[in-house]
This record gives structure tokens, sequence and C-alpha cells, in this order.
């Protein structure tokens, strides 16, 4: 075995295998980039060395510096993880060269499968089944159009030397053959520098399942389990379960040893992926073999009991496989679900930033993380956003399921977009949870996925109120911190109440949400039971909370009542009687002003406007107010009409003079909420003017 090993990599899988290693005895190198030199993985290991620039081109891509490095450092052996130089088989060559084991294949079964076209010809003579299709050397438009005639429609164009979708086109017909094969070339070309095409049989609503095979230089080869790769968007994978739901013993045998079968055809050794195809006939067809560790491996570990990294050190130094075919036993169920940095609701982009706050589920025999991040690392846009990756592990497949569910309530991010809501809202599917799924689950039931759709219009209320609660609870507890310092903490100056004499304390708290809407919340608190209780009205909602915030917990209760037309009206008096609502705990994040509350797998982001911008907001807001009782004399401009920061809108009548009400800002006239001659009293909201700064961020959000 080896005494020190150098990853050839970063992020979660780096930090994976240094586990790994470490459980073993053997010494760690890490590499680094710019980018990188604070990262997780290169603090976990024993000692690390830079690369360069943060680019990969400049750093983890460069196999020469990479291989000098391992000898400057000693180590016997190279681990390339996934992504980067792990399927490079002129790097796994020059490490050959070197007499440094690569921690992976040959470089030439690594070169036979990276041609897709050149692996189907390897797979179709070793007899594994693979889908009605052309993969010859001759490209020329007229051969192609007839082999795709010939083959029959629905079919699939792919870059042979493709991946990730590119190069990739679905044909319906032979009328849009040729303009396909064009189009597919040109991305082919652009992506990988190589146009040639592969066609084959589409299949419409297929199934993507792959086999875990392992193979020694002891001529031993195995398979261990199988994982359904489905729930795909865009060609990448987002959730993966093992084993494959499902199938049959006698289909799961057929399949596993067709794996192997591919596996001898190009005399592998080490940890390698077979994916195939599996149609609703239960037919299946070879696809790709990934000639690596795959990102997805935790569900085969979790369910075989097996570390497959200990496995690929122990083959490449050497040893034979631990075990024999009838020796591997399949336990439970497991799913991994890959936590990324993108936004969801805007088309999956990539995201980056700060890891402001970040609390993961407990670990435990049923939850693993595999990470590479830590709280306030920055997620960089040079690399793939993957954050992590969560597993979870029971006796069936419901349990597992719900267990994922669960860690997905308890996973809270901040400081950066993320899909754990879209990925929990997978897992809650009812077509998921039934395995009633093909590679077409995003596609097909996409806009429901969705986070934002998932979130109902009472509980959008339940959470902008507890947002207010939670900026009351900091108010307070900075009044206090205050009333410490003053060394009076009796002082009237230090309470933070909103004392009224003869009624009810007011609050108001001003936050902005996702949405670029200013919500001004006003809020009545009374003591009950020598506690504090708020009671707000939104729309036809009246809710009422009480609560308390403890390190970065909000404790609180709320229960919210259905008004009816008659008790609209705005609030008067707050109910004394004790609430008997929902008690909730949730985690609050906060940066400066910006914070956000998790609730299950939902996060609701706000920013606390400044005290002094909520004074001034209502200060504008009072010139729409009636200044004293009087008539409505009448309305200078129409609802709908442009004003300017000023100008005369209305006109009332007190104590026989005149006042003009005038538009605070500038914006539209949105509503008159009286007609001349009708009486108002002091203090009554005589017109709405929406100000010119929220049109335009309701345009930027509209567009």
């Amino acid at each position: 075995m080896f005494t020190k090993l150098l990853i050839a990599n970063r992020g979660e899988i780096a930090c994976r295998i240094i586990d790994t290693a470490k459980a073993m005895g053997v010494r760690t190198v890490a590499l680094y980039s710019d980018a990188d030199i604070n990262a997780r993985h290169v603090a976990m290991a024993d000692e690390a060395f830079y690369l360069g620039g943060s680019a990969p081109a400049d750093s983890y891509l460069k196999g020469d510096l990479i291989i000098e490095i391992a000898k400057q450092s000693g180590a016997q052996a190279i681990h390339p993880g996934y992504g980067f130089l792990s399927e490079n088989a002129e790097f796994a060559l020059k490490c050959e060269q070197a007499n440094i084991a690569f921690v992976g294949p040959s470089a030439a079964a690594i070169d036979s499968m990276g041609s897709k076209s050149a692996a189907k010809a390897i797979m179709g003579a070793a007899n594994v089944p693979l889908v009605p299709g052309y993969h010859g050397d001759a490209q020329d438009d007229d051969l192609l159009v007839s082999e795709a005639n010939k083959m029959g429609y629905p079919l699939l164009i792919k870059a042979a030397f493709g991946g990730g979708g590119k190069g990739m086109r679905i044909v319906e017909n032979s009328s849009e053959v040729l303009d396909a094969i064009h189009s597919a070339r040109r991305e082919a070309i652009s992506s990988f520098g190589n146009d040639k095409l592969l066609m084959e049989r589409y299949l419409r609503q297929p199934r993507h399942v792959e086999v875990q095979v392992f193979a020694d230089s002891h001529g031993s080869c195995i398979y261990l389990s199988d994982r359904d790769c489905s729930i795909q968007r865009r060609h990448q994978k987002v959730v993966e379960e093992a084993p494959a739901p499902g199938l049959s013993d006698a289909l799961r045998v057929k399949m596993g040893e067709a794996a192997v079968a591919a596996a001898k055809a190009i005399n592998y050794e080490g940890a390698g992926t077979v994916e195939f195809l599996l149609d609703t006939d239960d037919s299946f067809y070879f696809m790709e073999m990934n000639t690596r560790l795959q990102v997805e491996h935790p569900v085969t570990e979790l369910v075989t009991g097996q570390d497959l990294v200990k496995w690929q050190l122990m083959v490449a130094s050497g040893s034979k496989l631990p075990l024999k075919q009838d020796e591997v036993k399949i336990t439970g169920h497991a799913f991994e679900a890959r936590i990324y940095a993108e936004d969801p609701q805007n088309d999956f982009l990539p995201a980056s930033g700060k890891l402001d706050f970040l609390r993961e589920p407990a670990q435990s025999q049923f939850v693993r993380i595999d990470s590479g991040v830590r709280e306030n690392d920055v997620i960089s846009n040079f690399y793939d956003p993957m954050i992590s990756k969560l597993i979870t592990w029971d006796e069936s497949r419901p349990r597992a399921l719900q267990r994922l569910v669960h860690a997905l309530d308890d996973y809270q991010i901040s400081g950066l977009k993320h899909n754990i809501e879209f990925l929990a809202n997978i897992a809650k599917h009812t077509a998921f949870s039934d395995a009633s799924f093909s590679t077409d689950f995003i596609e097909r039931y996409g806009d429901g996925l969705l986070a934002q759709s998932a979130v109902s219009p009472e509980q959008q209320k339940v959470a902008l109120s507890l947002a207010a609660l939670y900026q009351l609870c900091v108010r307070k507890k900075l009044a206090k911190i205050a009333a410490n310092a003053s060394h009076d903490p009796y002082s009237p100056w230090s309470n933070n109440s909103g004392f009224r004499l003869n009624s009810a304390s007011q609050h108001q708290v001003a936050l902005l949400d996702d949405n670029h809407q200013i919500n001004h919340l006003d809020l009545i608190e009374t003591q009950v039971a020598g506690q504090s209780q708020y009671q707000l009205q939104l729309d036809d909602c009246l809710i009422t909370l009480s609560g308390e915030l403890v390190a970065e917990t909000l404790h609180a209760e709320i229960s919210v009542q259905t008004l009816n037309s008659e008790q609209t009206e705005q609030i008067q008096q707050p109910d004394t009687r004790k609430s008997n609502g929902h008690k909730i705990s949730l985690p609050v994040s906060q940066v400066g002003d910006d914070f956000t509350l998790f609730i299950d797998s939902t996060s609701y982001h706000y920013r606390a406007l400044e005290s002094e911008v909520i004074e001034e907001q209502d200060n504008l807001e009072d010139k729409l107010k009636a200044p004293m009782n009087g008539t409505i004399v009448t309305q200078l401009v129409a609802v709908g009409d442009n004003v300017k920061a000023g100008q005369g809108i209305m006109v009332m009548e007190a104590m026989k003079m005149e006042y003009t009400i005038e538009s605070p800002f500038d914006g539209v006239v949105s509503a008159f909420f009286f007609e001349p001659g009708e009486l108002v009293s002091d203090g009554m909201l005589l017109a709405e003017v929406e100000a010119e700064a929220e049109m335009t961020a309701e345009k930027e959000e509209a567009g």
C-alpha cells in the first residue's frame, strides 16, 4: 500500500478521498489554485502545493506540473477524483511513465471509452446490448440521412466526443434531420474540437440506470449494485438512488453481467460505471462507460457497506478485490441529492458568493454529507458550483426518502442562491415517491418543482410576520444592551416597547423582500401572562404571534385567523387572549441588515430598512393623510396620472380654510379613498401614490 497519495482535485471529492486515505494511514498531498488558498481540502491534507491561477487551465489541468509535484512530495500515487484529469488518457500514461500509480484504469482503457462511437463498437463486439443506431466513421450528409431513415424516428444525434448535452439534437422526422446534423456539428466542433457525430434511436421515456463495476489486476471483475440516475436536468444528474427501484432480481443480474462484460472487453482495472438506458419493456441498452469514480458513488457505498475509495487504493497498489460476486450484499436503500449554488428561478444559472450561513443536518448512520466547504467559504465562479452531496440511507426506499426530506428541511444556507427547495420539491413529489419517473421527470413537472410555486400566499404571510417578530426581538436585545451600557436599565429611554399613553403599544417594521417590495408592517403589542404578544393584519388575515430570540434561533408561537368582510377594518384593539397557535423554532441568519428565515426547506430573505428610512417613509406618507377633520373639496388629478413631488393632487377644507394635499414623491396616483363632499377625520389616508422607484422595481421584476 502507498504511504503518500496526491489528490489531483479539489472540493468535496478531494475531502472525501483524504478521509479514506487518513483512515488507511496514508499521508495526503493537496493541490490548490489562487481561488482555493484557504479551501477545506487544503486544510485537511497533510501538505499542499500551489498550482497557479484560479482558472482550471492555469491550475488543476496542468498535468505535467502535477506529476512534478508528486515527485517532489514523494507521493507514490495520484488520485484524480472526477472531472479535470480523471478521464485524460494522456495524463494517465504520463503517470505510468513517471512510475507513479494512477488511481484509475489504464490509459488504453480510458482512451477506448473516450469516443462514444468507438465505445459502442467495442460493446457491440462484446454482445453488450446497444440502441439501434449508426456509429461509423463515414460522416457525409447523404450517408447520415440515409442511416437516419433506416433506423426510424424519433432519433438522437450526438457528438461522438461530447458530453453534458452539447452537440445533441432530438429529431422527430426526416424533414428535420439535415438541419439537425449541421447544427450538432457546429456545436460539437466549437465545444470539443471534433465534429464527428453518432446517431441512435431516441427512447421516449427511458430510465437512466447504471451499474458500478470493479476490477483488479488479477483478473477479477464484479458489479456492486445498480443506481437510478433518471432525475436529470439538461443531462446532468440531480438526484440519484441505489438500488434502482422496481427492477426484478433477474433484470438486475442481467444488467450487472452486461456491465462486467463491458469492463472485461477493455481489460478494465479499478472503479468504473457502465450506464444503460432502461426502456419501459425492461429492455436495456449501453449508453457509455465512465472510467472513474462517479459523483454518486456514496449511494452504492451505503447499500453495500463498502468504501469504494479504499477499494480504489487497494486495487491501484496491486491488491485483489476484497469481495467476490456472491459475497456482495445489498442492504436497504440510499438517496443522494446534489446541493448546488444555482438559481432555480433564473434558469438554474450558477451562483457564486460567500456562504454567510451554513447549517448542515446532523450526520448519523442514516445521514451523510460529503462537502468541500465551510461557513464563510466562497463558492467561486471558476469551478463547478457544487456545495455538497446529501446522502441518506434506511432499510427501505420510503424510509430513506423520508430521511432525505427531513435532511433537506434541516439544511440551511444563506449568502447565495441554492437549489435546496427545488430538491425538496422533487423529493416530496408524488411521482418521485411512487418511483414513476423517467429521464424527462424535471422537464415534465418543471413548473411545479420550482421553489416559489410551492409556497402558498398564506405561507408567505406567515414568513413575513415571523420576520417582523424577529426584528422586534432584535430591537429588544439592542435596547437591553443599550440599557446595560448606560447603567440605568430602568430608564424609559432604554425601553423599546413602543409605549403609548392610554393605548396599546405599536411598532412599525419595514422589510424589503426578494421581490424588491417594501413591506410596511404595523404591529400592536399587549402583555399576556407577562409575555409580549403582537397582532398585525395582512390582507384578510389577522396574525397573532409571540416569541423570543435565543442565539440564532427564533422560538415563536403564531396563529392565523381569516377575517370576513365585516372584520377587515383596521385593528383598533388587540385580542388579549392567549393565542392557541402553532409553536415553531426556526434558525435565522443575519449579515448586516440582510437576514434569512429557514422554515422547513424554504428560505425567506429580507432586508431590514434602517429606522431613518422608516421615519422618512412615514413622514412622506403623512403628507397624504388628512391634517385635521374636514371635507374633501376636489381632486386635482385622476387615478393613473403621473405626478411630481410637491404637486397638488386634491384639496380639502377645514375650519373655513383650504388645504392642498401634495404628492410626497414622483410617481403615479394609484387610488383616491374619498370623493368630493365626503367628511374625513384627522390622520385618515386620503390617496395612494406609487413611487417611481417602486414602479421601476416592478417593471424589472416583470421583465
